[in-house]
């Protein structure tokens, strides 16, 4: 049996992750507690999403003090995330909690979405590069002007509901891809803004869709409050230990390896998906009731 030192020790791990790099709160954290700890994967889901909203929201503050936020952003990608996180809960409480499949459907789906962050986060640069091609080769001129920002924002509208929607099923089925999945497609969508903004816009969205999807998971029972608690416990000083020597550290080599990991628990979690056992009752049961059965079929003959 696990105990509070090795949650807290867990968290620790995430939290460095975290301060170093900008990713791996979601993207670790539940395939740690599933394959390491054996949490059941909807409990894992639903505690990881809390763990990520509450550990996210100082960052938030911070970004919001220092003005590092895109309103508007925030707001379209909530448009389409928030009721989006809702459906596919209420698709979850009544038509797959009960399923023999729910669990295999969580974690196939969380498999993709860490080999989906793992190849964001490896191979960024080339995807950046790809995309300024289709482009035309043309740098965009990074801006700060209020004006052109909030003027691309409104021709980019359906593109960013439609980004948030995907965030929202996919999020709220796995608790990944809020961060480095949604940090990349800002890039691409937003070529000339700030990558400052971009994170600071990212984590406030972040937070609102993980807390959302999180109380949506905790209303069915999925989230244990004492593994969230020593999880807290480990990873907020973590992540303050681990922004402030960030500077000091191969933040690349880091990014690497995550995406590297990242890759390979989610062809794990594909190949080899977490599945339900079957409610059988044990054999020596089974052999008491038929013989019960028997003794009180020949007491009525």
């Amino acid at each position: 049996m696990f105990g509070p030192l090795e949650f807290i020790m867990a968290g620790v791990l995430v939290g460095f992750c975290v301060g170093i790099t900008g990713v791996g709160g979601g993207s670790l954290m539940t395939p740690i507690l599933i394959s390491l700890f054996r949490i059941e994967p909807h409990i894992a889901i639903g505690t990881d999403l809390l763990y990520a909203a509450i550990s996210k929201f100082c960052g938030s503050l911070v970004h919001a003090k220092k003005l590092n936020i895109v309103w508007p952003i925030v707001l379209w990608l909530a448009v389409g995330s928030i009721p989006a996180s809702f459906a596919t809960h209420w698709v979850l409480e009544h038509y797959l909690s009960q399923s023999s499949s729910y669990k295999t459907v969580l974690t196939v789906v969380l498999g993709f979405m860490l080999t989906l962050t793992g190849l964001s986060i490896m191979f960024r640069s080339q995807i950046e590069r790809f995309f300024l091609k289709f482009r035309g080769g043309q740098q965009a001129e990074l801006t700060e002007d209020a004006s052109v920002i909030k003027e691309q924002t409104r021709s980019k509208r359906p593109y960013i509901i439609i980004m948030g929607i995907v965030l929202g099923v996919f999020v709220t089925l796995s608790s990944v891809g809020a961060g480095a999945f949604g940090v990349m497609a800002l890039i691409l969508m937003f070529p000339n803004l700030p990558m400052i903004r971009i994170i600071g816009s990212d984590v406030v969205h972040a937070v609102l869709l993980t807390f959302v999807a999180g109380m949506g998971h905790m209303t069915s029972g999925n989230v244990d409050f004492h593994l969230l608690g020593w999880l807290l416990c480990g990873s907020i000083p973590a992540i303050v230990i681990g922004t402030l020597i960030s500077s000091r550290l191969p933040e690349k080599i880091i990014r690497k390896i995550l995406g590297i990991t990242l890759f390979a628990l989610g062809l794990n979690f594909m190949i080899n998906p977490v599945k339900s056992k079957p409610a059988s009752k044990p054999q020596a049961v089974m052999m008491i009731q038929s013989d019960a059965a028997a003794v009180h079929k020949s007491m009525n003959v």
